[in-house]
This record gives structure tokens, C-alpha cells and sequence, in this order.
């Protein structure tokens, strides 16, 4: 078996053990055997909910100074309750993604050597096993190219191909019938009234078209038969009414499908399998060769988490396969960025309080950790679009909410751009999300620096987002410091000095606002000098940068998490934002902030108690934690942990049942993302003008090589290493740069000229300068 392959010696029993596919719009997971399969049809706009403005309670300023002055005073409880009566709004349609329907193909064949598998090289799901003495196989991929989901069945004999397939909705208003011998046309409404009230949500129309040689097509009730076929191929398409101005989108799926079957499958196919490689076959990975690679993938995870045998090429396969979903999820034409389930979705996230949406406080972030370090640029761009969305509805919530200019968002978001406070103070008041998820603007110009990008995207929302803060902000009156509030460390609580008032949440200045905020300034004032623009707000920055809090070292040695020594209410949470300093900004540096690298690793220390929130996030948080330390081998350790310990057989990540309210383990995408942004940043860190190899690289490796990995600078790198020691390192120049190239004690300053290789030594000397094609 390739070691690019998740694969299995037998049926897929349900959703958990389902293989993904998807083309950046479409979702589908495949799971079933030999007799029946099941499709979960997703698609990333299928929202119930709708577009609402959310209005404050008129307090505005006024309102905010009589909230600080209570906490000020340390009366935590009245400022609780004045928040609530001004900054929580009630819970309207808010809406959630939903499943679409599911495609349920009966065969009837009974075998027990079925083989399943998805190759990460071509993006194909596949099937193979025997029946009566004869070999069935199937196959079926997501193609961005067309904008449809396609499939093939053959039987090894001609005439063999028999099936019948039929449709059924998962959510909310659905239909489907007959149009024509071999098409299924279908019609749903995306409504639900767990998080709206049951009315409102997206229109969809889709058409499933069965072709098939030799043999017939027909249809029987509500099902499409196929009988004595030698081969049939399937597809389909479908569209919703999000964002549309007109009635064109129900014609698409039909104008779609017939494109696609002129052109032919095994043309589809082609041009669907190069147009996925000109991103994925930018990077390879080799973490050096496992005994166990010729073991079912379930098989590898179980030994794993049962015996603690090294896999090395289990973890450059969970690496690849994140680069996979990434492509399968998020393309630059997707019309939303990837939610908490990715584009996938099995309805289990839709029935809890927290809903399948745009989590502003660790999770869609964590979504794009890998895009830029992986080379997947271009998959970064709808998140960039929706940003920008994001911010011009949170104009509104800046004046709903605060009286204040510029825009802000808070804990979650949704398709309609949602950015009001949560519904319950202690954890929607996160006054910081939407600048969360707009630094995304600033890492994808770091990474690529695009200058149109700088001055037509990133700068004016950065801008704006700048001016909320500088008008919201307030000096505390005690400390002198400029500072965020009310508003809390996401999710997280504390007991106040005085204890008889309970655990409480909310504070001033909280460590998460203010490491976000000091990126935020940081990043515009050096914008707008490149740029040449907006002198007077240049000033205001530098003088705002002035006063903002530095980071702190609390009693217990840890990296504090508010602006008090507070007493954590819950030292076993799962969140850990504060360490947002460590990973992914680099505010802390073993090398430039060793005190408090300290703290951050006594902070990482402390939160791995018997009683830990043990969930995926929390996994890459550790693992990118101690990354960023130079730990290589506890950041392989919780790496590790992720994919034996918190992975479904079908390598997706989940979120432990009694976590957050949760009453199973639920598939969330985040974790699939950020490990594989753990993985490269074991290999490379980027940032200050530095390119460091190898910096966190575990003991368990002990050779390998990596190749196309991004550096900060429009830099790409290879690197080769043999008994933990690095043997070779190619740098990619794609812009002018001054970098230190670092290994362990070794740093060299290299200068390098756009579109110029260099090869450097062991010893980082420049071996080689070659032209870099573009």
C-alpha cells in the first residue's frame, strides 16, 4: 500500500469510519461494505438561520465606564450583572450548517475481503472486494474543476454492474424525485429550531444522473435501478440560493452535470486529479520508514494508542492527509471559509448549544493554521474574503454595542456575518474574535507578501479593526496601562481576591486581548509606513503601543492569564489562549524572552492535570506549545496522542463526549488542521527576519527530509537531516530578503535575491545558487 493511503480490510460501519472527499464547496463521506453505501451529502452554504441586525441596549460608553468602574473596584459580580444587562442580547436565528441528504446505494453482494481506501495522491476514495467468484470495484471523487461529486462501478465481467440508488434528506423540508429515467432531482430547505426557529434557512435544488454502458438505467418508486450494467457512473451536483440575485442557480446543477458527462469520466477524472496536484505535490514529507506501513490504518492507530510503537509514517500521513482536507474543503472559489466540521458534517455538532459554525475563539482559526507553513496559499483566500464580510457587519455591532468606530466581532460567527456578543456573558464576551481571525490577514501577507493584497485587503480591515480598539480601550485607573474590558479570557474562569463572589469570567485587560491588540498595532503602524499613508494614526498607535500591559509572570511561575494573579477556577481547562504570545504570534522566543518561555512552559506544565478537558485543540495546543520551546520530543508526544487517542477510525478529529456539553464524541475539523501545523512546526519556524530548521525536530526522527515547506518572506524550504543532525537545506526565494537561517547554535545571515535558490551545507555555508522557475 502507498504511504499516502488511509485504507481498511473491511466495511465502513458508519460516518465515523466514512472516507472525505470534497472539492471545496460539495462534501461527501462515503462509509458502507459490499452489500450497501451510504453518501453524507454536505455543502458549506446549506445554513438555516438568516441575516440579522442584533442590537444593543442603547448603553454605549456610558454604559461600558460604569462596568469598569465595578471591576476597577473588585466588585466582579456587579460588573457581571451590568454586562448582562447591556452586552448580552437574546439568542435569535442564528442558524447552523446542516447536512444535506444522504445517496444510500444498495448491491446486495456479500464478501469478506473488502479493501477500502483514500489516496491522497489522486484525491479518490475507492472500494474493491470479490462476489461470486468475480471482482467489484468503485471509486468516486469531488472535483473543483467541474463543481460535481463523480463515481464509477465495474464489475470485473460485463453485464455485472447492478444497483439501486435512492435519496433521502437529513434536515428540514426535503424532497426528491424522479426526473427522467436515470436522474434523481431533489429540493431541500436548510431549518432546524434548535438554533432558529424553524422557518427560515437556504433553498437547495440538486440532480443526481446515473450513466451507465451496457445494461439499463430506470426508475422504480423513488429509487434509480441499474441492471446488467459493465460499468455505471454517477453524478452529482447541487446549489443554493445563498447570496444569490437571482433564480439562475437552480438551472446550474443541470447545466453542470451535462458538461461533465460530455466531457467523459475518465477526462473528468484527469483534469480533476491535475488540478489537485498543483497544490498538494508542492510538498513531500519523510519522517523516516514504520514496521507498521503495511497495516490497515485503523490497525496503525490502534498499535499506536495500545503499544506505543513509533510510527513515523502514520505521522507524515496524518500530515499529508490534513494538506488533503484542507484542499477538499477550502478552495479560492469557495464561497465560505471551512466551519468547525471542515465541509463535512454528520449532524451531531448541529444538535449541541454551540452549533456547526464560525467559532472566533480557537477553532476556524486553528482551521487555517496549516495553509500558509504547508504551502496551500491559495486555500487561505475565502477565509480572507469572509473577513472581510465579517468586518463590515461588525460595524454595526461596534455601534450597537459600544459607541465606538470601526468594527468588531466576538465569540462565534455564522453565513450571514454575525458578530454580536454571545448569548451568555461569561463566554461571548470575547471582545477579541474577530481580531483573532483577522490576524489571518496578517499571516498571509508575511507569508506571501503580496503588496496589492497589503493595501486592498489586509491594511483597510486591519485598519478599521484598530480604530475600534484605540476608541474602546480605556486607562486603567490604578496600573496606567491601556486595556480591554469587559471581557474574558475565552472560556476560561477565575476566582477574584475576594472568593465569596465565586468563580467569575469577566475582567479587565485580560492576557489574550492584549497580546492580540499589540499585533494588531504593531502590524498597522508598520503597514502604514510601508505604504506611506495615514501619518496621524501612525502617532496614535505609537503612543497607544506605549501603554499596553506587558506580559506577566505569575506566582506559581506561569504565564499569567488575566491582569491579575487570579487563581484559576478551572486549572484543567481545555483553552489555553493566552499562550496565543507562544503559538502562532512568537511574542515569546526561548532565544529573545527566556523568563517567559519559562512561564508559558509552566503554564503548559500546569494544564496537564488527570482532570484535563482532554480534546482535540487542546492536543495541538500542547503540541505547538512546546514546538515553539524547542521540545520536539512532548511536542511528538501530543501529537501522538492526537491521532491514537482523539481521531475516529477515519483519522477525522473529535471533541470528547462531557466536554462543553457534549454527549458523544463529535467530529471537529480543527484538530486534523492544527496537527498538521504542529508537524511543520517541529521542522520550521519563521519570524523576525529568521528562518529556523529543524527547530523542535523529536529524537524519534532520526532522518528525513521535507520538502516545499513555506517560510514568512515568500520562502520556500527543503531540508534533509541524518542522526538528528541537519545535512542539507535548500532555501526558495521568491522576493529580496536579509535572513538569519538558524540550526540549533549555528545562525548565518544569507542574502537572497528574488527567484534564486540556495543550497547550504551542514554548516549552513551556500553550496549552490540556482534561478528559481515561477
Amino acid at each position: 500500500m502507498s504511504q499516502a493511503k488511509l485504507w481498511y480490510n473491511g466495511p465502513g460501519e458508519d460516518w465515523k469510519q466514512g472516507l472525505p472527499i470534497g472539492n471545496g464547496r460539495i462534501g461527501a463521506v462515503i462509509y458502507g461494505g459490499s452489500e450497501q453505501e451510504t453518501w453524507c451529502m454536505t455543502e458549506l452554504t446549506y445554513w438555516s438561520g438568516k441575516k440579522e441586525r442584533i442590537v444593543g441596549n442603547g448603553g454605549g460608553k456610558a454604559g461600558l465606564q460604569r462596568m469598569r468602574e465595578a471591576f476597577y473596584k473588585g466588585d466582579y459580580k456587579e460588573g457581571d450583572r451590568l454586562a448582562k444587562e447591556q452586552l448580552q442580547p437574546k439568542k435569535q436565528n442564528f442558524g447552523t450548517n446542516l447536512s444535506v441528504c444522504d445517496m444510500v446505494l444498495r448491491f446486495g453482494h456479500q464478501s469478506e475481503d473488502i479493501i477500502r481506501e483514500l489516496d491522497l495522491e489522486q484525491a479518490t476514495a475507492a472500494m474493491s472486494y470479490s462476489s461470486e467468484g468475480q471482482t467489484f470495484t468503485r471509486e468516486a471523487f469531488a472535483t473543483n474543476v467541474e463543481g460535481i461529486v463523480a463515481a464509477r462501478f465495474a464489475g470485473e465481467q460485463a453485464g455485472s454492474v447492478n444497483f439501486s440508488l435512492r435519496i433521502t434528506g437529513r434536515s428540514g423540508q426535503f424532497s426528491a424525485v424522479a426526473a427522467g429515467d436515470d436522474s434523481i432531482a431533489f429540493r431541500g430547505q436548510a431549518t432546524e429550531d434548535m438554533h432558529s426557529d424553524g422557518t427560515c434557512g437556504v433553498w437547495c435544488d440538486g440532480l443526481v444522473k446515473l450513466v451507465v454502458q451496457g445494461g439499463s438505467v430506470q426508475t422504480r418508486a423513488d429509487k434509480l435501478v441499474v441492471t446488467g450494467a459493465d460499468e455505471a457512473y454517477l453524478y452529482f451536483a447541487m446549489h443554493t440560493d445563498y447570496g444569490q440575485a437571482d433564480e439562475n442557480w437552480k438551472v446550474r446543477s443541470g447545466e453542470q452535470l451535462a458538461a461533465a458527462i460530455a466531457k467523459g469520466y475518465d477526462q473528468l477524472k484527469a483534469e480533476h486529479v491535475a488540478d489537485y496536484r498543483l497544490l498538494y505535490a508542492r510538498v513531500s514529507l519523510d519522517l523516516g520508514a514504520s514496521e507498521a506501513v503495511a497495516l490497515p490504518t485503523d490497525e496503525r492507530m490502534r498499535r499506536l494508542r495500545q503499544e506505543g510503537h513509533d510510527d513515523p509514517e502514520l505521522i507524515s500521513l496524518f500530515f499529508q492527509y490534513g494538506r488533503y482536507l484542507t484542499i477538499a474543503g477550502s478552495r479560492a472559489n469557495s464561497p465560505l471559509p471551512l466551519h468547525l466540521q471542515g465541509i463535512w458534517n454528520d449532524g451531531e455538532a448541529n444538535r449541541m448549544a454551540w452549533s456547526c459554525d464560525y467559532h472566533l475563539d480557537i477553532n476556524t482559526q486553528m482551521n487555517y493554521y496549516p495553509t500558509e507553513i504547508a504551502n496551500l496559499a491559495e486555500c487561505h483566500v475565502p477565509l480572507m474574503q469572509y473577513i472581510e464580510r465579517l468586518a463590515e457587519a461588525g460595524r454595526l455591532a461596534a455601534q450597537d454595542f459600544y459607541g465606538c468606530e470601526g468594527w468588531v466581532a466576538h465569540v462565534f460567527s455564522n453565513a450571514w456575518g454575525f458578530t454580536a456578543p454571545g448569548w451568555e456573558t461569561g463566554w461571548g464576551l470575547n471582545v477579541t474574535g474577530g481580531l483573532w481571525i483577522a490576524m489571518h490577514l496578517k499571516e498571509h501577507y508575511e507569508y506571501g507578501l503580496d503588496r496589492t493584497f497589503l493595501t486592498e485587503q489586509a491594511y483597510p480591515v486591519m485598519k478599521e479593526a484598530a480604530a475600534f480598539f484605540l476608541d474602546y480601550m480605556a486607562i486603567h485607573p490604578v496600573k496606567g496601562w491601556l486595556v480591554t474590558g469587559p471581557s474574558n479570557s475565552p472560556e476560561n474562569s477565575f476566582y477574584p481576591a475576594d472568593r465569596e463572589q465565586g468563580p467569575q469570567q469577566l475582567s479587565m485587560g485580560s492576557t489574550m486581548d492584549q497580546v492580540l491588540v499589540r499585533d494588531l498595532f504593531d502590524f498597522c503602524l508598520a503597514a502604514a509606513k510601508l505604504l506611506g499613508t495615514d501619518i496621524e494614526l501612525q502617532a496614535k498607535l505609537e503612543h497607544a503601543i506605549s501603554l499596553l500591559p506587558p506580559l506577566k509572570i505569575g506566582s506559581r511561575g506561569q504565564l499569567q492569564e488575566w491582569l491579575e494573579d487570579y487563581e484559576e477556577a478551572q486549572p484543567e481547562h481545555r483553552h489555553l489562549a493566552h499562550l496565543y504570545a507562544l503559538y502562532p504570534s512568537s511574542r515569546i522566543n526561548p532565544r529573545v524572552t527566556p523568563e517567559l518561555s519559562a512561564a508559558a512552559r509552566q503554564t503548559l506544565l500546569g494544564r496537564m492535570t488527570d482532570e484535563l478537558e482532554d480534546i482535540e485543540f487542546t492536543a495541538v495546543l500542547f503540541a505547538t506549545g512546546f514546538s515553539r520551546l524547542y521540545d520536539g520530543d512532548r511536542a511528538l508526544w501530543h501529537i501522538a496522542h492526537l491521532i491514537s487517542e482523539l481521531c475516529f477510525d477515519n483519522l477525522l478529529t473529535y471533541s470528547k463526549a462531557g466536554v462543553a456539553g457534549a454527549d458523544t464524541n463529535i467530529f471537529i475539523a480543527d484538530g486534523n488542521y492544527g496537527g498538521t501545523a504542529a508537524v511543520a512546526d517541529t521542522l520550521l519556524h519563521s519570524h523576525a527576519g529568521i528562518i529556523h530548521l529543524l527547530p523542535a525536530l523529536p529524537s524519534a526522527w532520526r532522518s528525513g527530509s521535507f520538502k516545499g515547506l513555506r517560510a514568512k518572506g515568500s520562502i520556500e524550504v527543503d531540508a534533509v537531516w541524518d542522526n538528528n543532525r541537519l545535512t542539507e537545506a535548500t532555501l526558495y526565494a521568491h522576493a529580496p530578503a536579509q535572513v538569519v537561517v538558524r540550526f540549533g547554535e549555528l545562525a548565518v545571515k544569507v542574502e537572497l535575491k528574488a527567484d534564486q535558490a540556495y543550497r547550504l551545507d551542514a554548516e549552513l555555508q551556500i553550496l549552490e545558487r540556482m534561478a528559481v522557475e515561477r
